[in-house]
């Protein structure tokens, strides 16, 4: 099923790029530091994530500034902004630049909202600001995100970009991993490629949720998180590479047995999320990492539960469906 993965992808016309020797820690020695403009994208990660110097997210972004962002999203599909003390206006301000924001209403369990449903609260806090108790069906509804996903691969229209910052950190553990799924869609041999091509997925929350052992869910739960249908493998618009679209909330493959489909999906989840496909971000207060979710899948890790961790997401909507949908079983 697996070959050696491809490369990362083919450089716009323009760019300069430029090997370094060294960089700050988590760089990897040879890697290129690519330039436009007046930003630079230092990258990373073995082969996806990138730092982003030369830009101020507090302040409005010129159409060059936006268009330079697309472009080091298309190439590196992680972006990591460094020290940006961003209010929520600021966060929102940025995002729309970028397009239409999807809303967050209706996607968990929380009973009250502690933020506007422009942004999805990814924190472990209350509409009061205090930690959930241990447990909280929302809490264990949210250990989810601890499995590798997609976010809103549970929707019709699933989600293209999510922009997440953070304001409180626990004092260890909380990193966010990234895999690249082109790099593991170009890791599969010619026959499995041809076998996933036009395979679709059936993608439910409340799927990924019994993962965990949690399914304590409402008749209205059970119909709010109904499956909707997603494709297997997604072509990038831009750069035309294809990639897995994989997550834990795919329960299945259509006309497939149940068995046999998820050990299907779980072999191509683990050539997917191999380490040197992955970055896993070490977070700080005041970074914002954005995320293409159409070439990567990512998964939140660990820490202190009695802890707070205040990281607030904005989300960018899809272009649309990626295949028409039937009513599942």
């Amino acid at each position: 099923m697996r070959t050696t993965a491809g490369p990362v992808g083919s450089r716009p016309v323009g760019e300069r790029v430029h090997l370094t020797r060294a960089g700050p820690p988590g760089t990897l020695p040879g890697m290129a530091t690519q330039t436009i403009g007046a930003v630079s994208f230092r990258q990373v990660g073995p082969c996806l994530a990138a730092e982003v110097d030369g830009l101020d997210l507090t302040r409005p972004l010129s159409p060059d500034e936006v268009a330079a962002v697309h472009a080091g999203m298309d190439r590196y599909a992680v972006l990591v902004f460094h020290d940006q003390p961003l209010t929520d206006e600021q966060q929102l301000a940025f995002t729309r630049s970028l397009g239409a924001i999807e809303h967050a209403i209706g996607t968990g369990l929380r009973e009250q909202y502690r933020l506007p449903t422009t942004f999805a609260d990814v924190s472990n806090l209350d509409v009061n600001n205090q930690v959930f108790a241990r447990d909280s069906r929302t809490r264990l509804f949210s250990l989810g995100n601890r499995l590798w996903h997609s976010d809103s691969s549970f929707k019709v229209v699933p989600a293209k970009y999510s922009l997440l910052h953070a304001r409180v950190i626990p004092s260890k553990g909380g990193n966010t991993e990234f895999a690249d799924m082109r790099a593991g869609y170009d890791a599969l041999d010619q026959e499995t490629k041809d076998r996933v091509a036009d395979l679709i997925c059936e993608h439910s929350q409340l799927y990924s949720r019994s993962l965990l052992g949690f399914t304590d869910f409402t008749d209205e739960e059970r119909e709010r998180f109904k499956p909707v249908r997603q494709v297997l493998v997604r072509t990038h618009p831009g750069h035309r590479r294809k990639s897995l679209y994989l997550s834990s909330h795919a329960r299945g493959i259509v006309g497939w047995p149940v068995p046999e489909a998820r050990a299907f999906l779980r072999d191509l989840n683990e050539i997917a999320t191999q380490r040197e496909f992955v970055y896993s971000h070490r977070w700080r207060v005041g970074d914002l990492v954005m995320w293409d979710n159409r070439q990567t899948m990512h998964r939140a890790r660990p820490f202190p539960e009695h802890e707070p961790r205040d990281v607030r997401r904005t989300t960018l909507m899809g272009d649309g469906p990626t295949t028409a949908q039937v009513a599942a079983a």
